[in-house]
């Protein structure tokens, strides 16, 4: 049970959020996730300040899943939400900020995982 949360500072159309919501449906693969359970929330036109400064264009990323993955796959994960941002958002690495919360219960649909 996946939840990707993404702030950024730009306007996303509906063409950019189906983008990101099919390549971000890919990528958590890497973190042993099915897309089937992967919910997504974005959240544009959001201001984030970095060392006192606004950021023109930037975003914050948070990654929550029940359970945990290694050291290894979410090195590989912020990799790759770097590089979907930068590709369709332009929106460079470096202002491209992500946590991860690995959740232990987690419910749904009326009981918990």
């Amino acid at each position: 049970m996946p939840f990707i949360d993404s702030k950024v500072t730009i306007s996303l159309s509906e063409e950019k959020k189906e983008t990101l919501k099919t390549e971000l449906g890919k990528a958590i693969s890497i973190l042993n996730k099915p897309e089937s359970f992967l919910m997504l929330g974005f959240e544009d036109n959001y201001d984030l300040y970095m060392g006192g400064k606004k950021l023109d264009k930037g975003a914050y990323v948070s990654v929550s899943l029940f359970g945990d993955a290694s050291s290894a796959q979410y090195e590989q994960m912020t990799a790759e939400i770097c590089r979907l941002f930068e590709e369709h958002l332009e929106i460079p690495a470096q202002a491209v900020y992500i946590t991860y919360h690995g959740v232990n219960d987690w419910g749904w649909n009326g009981r918990n995982f």
